[in-house]
């Protein structure tokens, strides 16, 4: 069975409005041929009836059409990225100017939005080729299908011959299974060294992606490690000079000394004064350098169950200057050094006791959990902390006599045992407040 031809929209709308016609033009037509009329007048009036029916279908149609056929023209200008088409606008309140409105409208909002994607994607591509990291974008099947700047020096060839290329062509299949996240080991063909990983999916066109970030680790460890040896020499340099300086003016001003004939009176208790200065200099400087060594030769904690009010009660009955305050917290456990832990503590509560000896002041201690971590604290009413941001820096010191690697030594211990440790100020008295974070 045939299906039968559908008859097209514009030809719906001229038989609906010549059959909307039809009924007045032939009522007419009767009237006149029924009428009183000459043949002339009769035929003359029915060609002019005709074409004015006719005439009048074909322009209402025409009316209807062509702004549709416009709005088409301008959503097909739409779809091609043309937004630069516009309609003519006419009266307020009509609903065929109103729709050409909104088009024009949505004309304008598309050209915004594409104004916008492209900008964004100018700049994506300009921080991907200009940043120092390597990426690399991956469709479902593993062929490469993006990749930077520094990508293309990490696999020392074009952008060119990479492009289309699989993973296992290029070496980087195995960044593209197991852990998303880790560090390897990687010789490349334009970089040797180790790398910081990163793997994340993305979906473009409905299939998933890879996306591969490598970041050089290599460099950022060998200019870290040159500046901690910079600031290393420049303090034991310094440290050494302010003995060695003394101890070799005082050398030369005794042999001076021994050398004049006939000697002073008083040479013997200048040579006692001048060999007792350069043995308190040297006793400095040996216990600046075993400073040092009991900070380099930490040893890795032996992990044993530590009671935490315990550890805490036994620390504070060591105090003897100060009677420092324990608040009593909840029964916990930690896994850590016994005396590493000891230390730890000693040296923080040592602090407070000294910072509170200044002022008169009182020194509280105590522990709570949070979550799956123990917070232990130490609070003093001293002075507080004056230079916050050099607390932990090697040898830095505020106090007489310091070695400045106590508060070093802490957080050595406290990272080592996977915990944290912070000094601040406290924030409305006076004093400060040390916290240690410990997972249970």
């Amino acid at each position: 069975m045939k299906h039968r031809r559908r008859i097209s929209y514009e030809r719906r709308i001229l038989l609906l409005i010549l059959t909307s016609g039809a009924f007045g033009t032939i009522l007419s037509l009767i009237f006149l041929w029924w009428g009183p009329y000459t043949a002339k007048v009769q035929w003359t009036l029915s060609m002019f009836l005709g074409a004015l029916w006719l005439g009048f279908g074909f322009s209402a149609r025409e009316k209807i059409i062509r702004p549709l056929q416009t709005i088409s023209n301008m959503l097909a200008a739409l779809h091609e990225g043309d937004y630069s088409i516009r309609a003519k606008r006419g009266k307020p309140g009509d609903a065929l100017d109103d729709v050409m409105l909104e088009v024009n409208q949505l004309g304008t909002t598309l050209r915004e939005q594409r104004l916008g994607a492209l900008e964004a994607t100018a700049l994506l591509r300009k921080v991907m080729e200009e940043i120092d990291v390597a990426i690399f974008a991956f469709d479902d099947q593993q062929f490469l299908r993006l990749v930077n700047r520094a990508g293309e020096r990490l696999m020392g060839h074009r952008v060119e011959r990479l492009l289309g290329r699989t993973a296992a062509e290029l070496n980087l299949a195995v960044c593209l299974d197991g852990d998303p996240k880790r560090v390897l080991d990687f010789a490349f063909p334009g970089s040797v060294g180790r790398w910081d990983m990163r793997r994340s999916t993305f979906r473009q066109g409905g299939l998933p992606h890879h996306l591969l970030v490598l970041a050089d680790l290599s460099k950022a460890l060998r200019d870290e490690e040159r500046q901690v040896w910079q600031r290393l020499i420049r303090v034991i340099g310094h440290e050494m000079n302010n003995s060695l300086a003394p101890i070799k003016s005082i050398s030369g001003s005794l042999q001076s000394l021994l050398q004049k004939d006939p000697r002073p009176q008083d040479w013997q208790d200048d040579l006692n004064q001048g060999l007792s200065i350069i043995s308190a200099r040297a006793e400095a400087l040996s216990h600046f350098m075993g400073a040092y060594a009991r900070l380099a030769r930490l040893p890795q904690p032996q992990l044993q169950p530590v009671v935490v009010s315990q550890w805490i009660r036994h620390v504070t009955d060591l105090e003897t200057r100060l009677p420092v305050e324990v608040v009593p917290g909840p029964e916990l456990t930690v896994k850590g050094d016994q005396s590493q832990l000891e230390q730890l503590l000693i040296n923080i509560v040592q602090n407070a006791v000294d910072a509170s000896l200044q002022t008169s002041g009182s020194v509280k201690t105590g522990w709570s959990k949070n979550n799956q971590h123990v917070e232990v604290w130490v609070e003093d009413e001293g002075p507080g902390l004056a230079a916050s941001d050099n607390l932990f820096v090697p040898f830095f010191t505020t106090k007489p006599g310091g070695t400045g690697i106590g508060l070093v030594l802490c957080r050595q211990i406290a990272e080592a045992h996977g915990g944290i440790l912070s000094v601040e100020n406290k924030p409305n008295a006076h004093g400060c407040r040390a916290t240690l974070r410990l997972p249970l």
